[in-house]
């Protein structure tokens, strides 16, 4: 189906994607002025900390388990200090607790051992840190203000797709189409203007085309709305 949307913008004379990127862009930014993480964090570590917590999970059940966790815990070592089962029973709720705390104290470990207890801003760096993929170094690069890449989370890869900026499936492959054609001031908001929008309007199973500030800059729309 991405494919063909590919296709359908060239067939309806949409503009190449790069001409296409700057207006989906600046609708976006005014439509969703509030488009910011919706994870709740005070530290570079809390931040590192949340998104590791998201994986697998909603960002309000997160927020919910760190409203606590942020209390006991405010430093590397003291994720560190306590035995491993009671950082599992802090983290449970956000399942898949013992994988995520032995990445959480081996990330601890590493930035005590090899960054003075703080959380790097190159993404070769982050990637060093038990349980953190490219993904999760995306994001934290990005927060901190040095984005390197762009998040593909599942919002951006249907937005992506449906918008005909990228024809594949691969989250690495449709990050690298989007790096091409986003200039890179936009490479941090630019998710999380894709992901409200795709929460609010471009849902994935009855997206709202007519109220969308893209229509006329979307290939999928009318597809979208054909029967069959």
């Amino acid at each position: 189906m991405a494919r063909s949307y590919v296709a359908e913008a060239r067939r309806r004379a949409l503009g190449r994607r790069r001409e296409r990127i700057g207006p989906i862009v600046e609708r976006l930014a005014v439509e969703h002025s509030d488009a910011t993480i919706a994870l709740r964090f005070r530290s570079d570590v809390e931040l590192l900390i949340s998104v590791m917590l998201s994986a697998q999970t909603t960002d309000v059940n997160v927020n919910r388990v760190t409203e606590r966790l942020f209390t006991k815990y405010r430093r590397p070592e003291d994720y560190l200090a306590v035995p491993v089962e009671e950082l599992e029973q802090d983290i449970f709720a956000t399942g898949f607790y013992r994988q995520k705390t032995k990445s959480i104290r081996g990330a601890m470990r590493v930035l005590l051992d090899e960054f003075d207890g703080e959380v790097p801003r190159r993404l070769d760096d982050l990637m060093r840190l038990p349980g953190v993929a490219r993904k999760t170094a995306n994001v934290v690069a990005a927060e901190l203000g040095h984005a390197q890449g762009i998040v593909v989370d599942t919002h951006v890869r249907r937005l992506s797709q449906r918008l005909g900026l990228t024809r594949y499936e691969d989250p690495v492959k449709i990050e690298r189409d989007l790096v091409r054609i986003v200039p890179r001031a936009d490479w941090g908001r630019l998710p999380h203007l894709l992901i409200w929008h795709g929460r609010r309007v471009c849902v994935a199973r009855s997206p709202r085309c007519p109220d969308c500030v893209l229509v006329d800059l979307c290939p999928s729309a009318r597809l979208l709305a054909e029967p069959g």
